[in-house]
């Protein structure tokens, strides 16, 4: 036998030469708009949602509730990256909280009809006939469902939810709710059975006046409860007797922003508050985990596990709330309960246990490693649609899940969606830009106009969203995510200046800004171009000849950039004097003060729509123009860059004739706006050509208004 030996040193040579494997991460493969699920011949245009999700038992189906339309809508995952609607089931009433159990679905099913009258039950549906097929009265409103891993029973929270109407939502509210535990026999429901749990005499808050709110059941079939009103958390034991009971607390917060002032600022302290948790999970046999909404007094705006003792084990405190502003996703308009921590999922992934944790309110899902349940690291922020409500790991398939509840199609904006990820080898997609790591911490939103300034840096302002603080940030896109270094305010007499919509920023060369404001007459917004020095101060307003005052209307300047002494605006849309398809370019003569126009021919838009333009950027030997229309989603048909050139600009005076650009598209971005696995936002808003030759463009978010609050920021590359 011939031996052959590897030295040391030869091993660990192979060992270097070897790539080191990537560690996993969640990427979003997929979006699924809930209309798709109607049958043909319905009207697709009545609201519909999605709220809680699961899965069936082998990962190829999943099943939400759909409150809207009074049904359970059934998507086929079998490809995760193209997912197909398999239908909606009626189930006489409004669902809740639907699960597999077997090829069964069960869910609950609010039939009442006052907060005083409340009714409900838990009804067994065949998905392969789309019918139910049996149903037990449980004699109130069901909130939510959570199944026995052993499939054995379900267990329904009855909540009997307050009227916020009345008393102003004070609580006592009668009737009281309670816990059903309801057992499954061979697929079937098995009402003789039924076990109804008291939830009264506990809570120090409305103890006569539980209001179950959600509910997990562990591998020894014990359930545990949180009574999100009562701020107070209770576990059943197998035998449906309560075993322990204790008040969820209060936490303090630090560096949180707590005003609806038109500004994000992460430095305020709030101490006391009531976590009043709502989704909990199970995270091993003797810890679970509570997200903190706060739906009546509380919220302490994120998440808690707890041992089953009722010992805090860890407290996120502020950390996640901080880690979304970094994002550009904090709603400055809802600042009791700030990001809302909805929801929460627990599960292994390739042996490692995983936490997501949702955020209603900036519509985000946070990823960690609960290897150590009482030190949970944070690996990733995930995008989802607008309002996740509900989440469902499929870790057999390597897949994670999303049911975003709200549908704003009635305002021309996004339905609701379920949303597919996948764990694989590679990088994050998402963010494309934050900023984590600035100190101190730079809230930003609605990034608007881009400009470039040294080499690898961007400067992006803010529009009106944040019109308590309007500003120019600096963006190094050297790094992955692009980062937000710095944040200049825009001041007027020492003060954060104020009735400003900046939609357009361009470099002076020394060291200052030109910034346009859309303006919008209706709320004392003037329409007009400003000057600021290098610390932000205004120093130069440059107001509209009466000429174009006369004729303008809400949708004004997207843009401004400099070409030698000129600075060339783009008024979004058609003013009164504009053909029907034209808009101006508006050129300003600084040196002589004067003001000239052409016109832009705008692609036609859909019926009901507009086309309109978002940017202006002066590179090379053209002017680079963002034109788009006002459709998001499945309608959205306009985002592309054109150009016009230079030498074919003539502007004439104003008030008369205006010669008409040829322009060129450069660029169809419709694509590119779905990279990420979502759907087509509306607002591709700024582009700019750096230093070095490369193209940017940004997404505006809109601060999560309306908005899933997802700012995608791309390079293009060399722009020829």
């Amino acid at each position: 036998m011939l031996t052959k030996t590897l030295s040391m040193t030869s091993i660990l040579a192979l060992v270097a030469a070897v790539p080191a494997l990537a560690e996993p991460v969640f990427n979003r493969v997929s979006s699924f708009a809930t209309p798709g699920n109607m049958a043909e011949g319905e009207d697709t245009a009545r609201e519909t949602s999605a709220e809680i999700i699961s899965a069936s038992e082998d990962g190829m189906v999943l099943v939400y509730t759909d409150s809207p339309l009074g049904v359970v809508g059934l998507v086929d995952i079998a490809d995760p990256k193209a997912p197909k609607p398999l239908g909606n089931i009626d189930v006489g009433g409004e669902p809740t909280t639907a699960v597999f159990i077997g090829a069964m679905i069960f869910a609950g099913v609010n039939t009442s009809e006052s907060y005083t009258a409340p009714s409900g039950k838990v009804v067994a549906i065949d998905p392969a006939s789309k019918t139910v097929v049996g149903e037990c009265d449980i004699g109130g409103q069901p909130d939510a469902v959570a199944k026995a891993r052993d499939g054995s029973f379900v267990a329904v929270a009855v909540e009997n939810e307050r009227d916020e109407d009345v008393n102003d939502g004070e609580i006592p509210q009668m009737p009281a709710g309670y816990v059903v535990k309801l057992p499954i026999a061979d697929g079937a429901l098995d009402c003789g059975a039924m076990q109804t749990i008291a939830m009264t005499g506990m809570a120090e808050v409305a103890g006569d006046d539980p209001e179950p709110e959600y509910l997990d059941v562990n591998d020894a079939g014990e359930i545990v409860v949180t009574l999100q009103e009562n701020n107070h958390i209770v576990v059943i034991g197998a035998n449906g007797v309560v075993s322990n009971h204790f008040s969820a607390g209060s936490v303090d917060l630090t560096g949180i922003d707590t005003k609806r002032d038109g500004r994000i600022d992460p430095t305020a302290d709030k101490a006391g508050v009531l976590r009043e948790p709502d989704a909990v999970k199970w995270v091993d046999a003797d810890h679970f985990v509570t997200a903190n909404e706060g739906d009546y007094e509380g919220g302490s705006r994120g998440f808690t596990i707890f041992n089953r003792d009722g010992t805090v084990v860890y407290d996120s405190g502020s950390s996640l709330e901080r880690a979304i502003v970094a994002m550009g996703q904090y709603p400055d308009h809802r600042n009791k309960k700030g990001s809302e921590i909805e929801s929460v999922e627990v599960s292994t992934y390739d042996g490692v246990p995983y936490l997501f944790v949702a955020s209603e309110r900036s519509s985000l899902v946070a990823v960690y490693d609960l290897t150590d349940p009482a030190s949970p690291v944070l690996k990733q922020i995930l995008p989802s649609g607008i309002s996740p409500e509900g989440m469902v790991a499929i870790p057999s398939r390597n897949l994670f899940a999303t049911a975003n509840e709200v549908d704003l199609r009635e305002d021309g904006l996004a339905p609701s969606h379920v949303m597919l990820y996948e764990r694989a080898e590679g990088t994050a997609a998402y963010p494309m830009i934050s900023s984590e790591g600035s100190d101190p911490l730079i809230g930003w939103a609605a990034l608007s106009g881009l400009a470039a300034g040294a080499e690898g840096t961007v400067y992006a302002v803010s529009d009106s969203v944040l019109s308590g603080a309007p500003t120019i940030y600096t963006i190094d896109t050297t790094q992955t995510p692009a980062k937000i270094t710095a944040a200049l305010t825009v001041t007027r007499n020492g003060d954060a200046a104020q009735k400003l919509d900046l939609e357009g920023i361009a470099t002076d060369g020394e060291g200052g800004f030109w910034l346009a404001s859309e303006g919008r007459s209706d709320r004392m917004i003037p329409h007009a171009i400003y000057h600021v020095d290098a610390e932000g101060a205004i120093d130069q307003e440059i107001p509209l000849p009466e000429v174009l005052l006369d004729q303008e209307i809400r949708f004004g300047f997207e843009g401004i950039t400099v070409v030698g002494d000129t600075l060339w605006l783009a008024v979004q849309r058609e003013w009164q004097d504009d053909p029907s398809g034209m808009v101006k370019l508006l050129a300003y003569n600084t040196a002589e003060e004067t003001w000239g126009a052409v016109h832009y021919p705008l692609e036609a838009p859909a019926e009901g729509a507009w086309v309109g333009l978002s940017e202006i950027t002066a590179y090379g030997d053209y002017l680079y123009l963002i034109e788009r229309d006002n459709q998001i989603a499945g309608n959205a048909r306009v985002k592309m860059l054109t150009r016009v050139a230079l030498a074919d600009l003539a502007p004439a005076e104003l008030g008369g004739a205006l010669p008409v650009v040829t322009k060129e598209v450069v660029r169809d971005l419709m694509a590119e706006m779905t990279v990420n696995g979502g759907y087509t936002a509306e607002k591709v808003e700024g582009f700019t050509v750096d230093a070095a030759g490369n193209g940017w463009f940004v997404t505006d978010n809109d601060g999560t208004d309306d908005s899933n609050g997802e700012t995608l920021f791309w390079s293009i590359g060399p722009v020829n």
